[in-house]
């Protein structure tokens, strides 16, 4: 089975691993919150290698860029998303920790890839 260029690059494989362990998190969510934080959650997860690989498929650096940009921002929106579920007491201390470990990361990685474009 071919592979497309995207699915090599290590950071769409961390956003892949991140967009499941934000569906595996939130499916202990309330019921009352499936249209608010739980889907506002999961579509920003899952942005992030959408997003990627949509970046990936244009043609110019230029766009590439900007889809890569949009990606790190659904990361950086993640953030406050996880503070209110902690304060709200939907997720764990050490749950928060390690998805915002994952933010920080990926960020890192999009930093790298974005800068990788000249």
């Amino acid at each position: 089975m071919p592979e497309f260029d995207f699915e090599k690059l290590e950071v769409y494989q961390k956003g892949l691993s991140f967009v499941k362990e934000v569906y595996r998190v939130t499916s202990t969510f309330p019921k009352a919150e499936q249209f608010g934080i739980t889907g506002q959650f999961r579509r920003a997860a899952m942005s992030v290698p959408l997003n990627i690989a949509e970046g990936v498929g244009r043609d110019s650096f230029a766009e590439r860029k900007c889809f890569y940009y949009i990606a790190r921002g659904s990361v950086y929106e993640c953030v406050p998303i996880l503070s209110m579920a902690n304060q709200l007491s939907l997720i764990k201390d050490d749950v928060h920790r390690e998805l915002l470990d994952d933010c920080h990361r990926l960020a890192r990685m999009l930093n790298g890839l974005i800068a990788s474009i000249k």
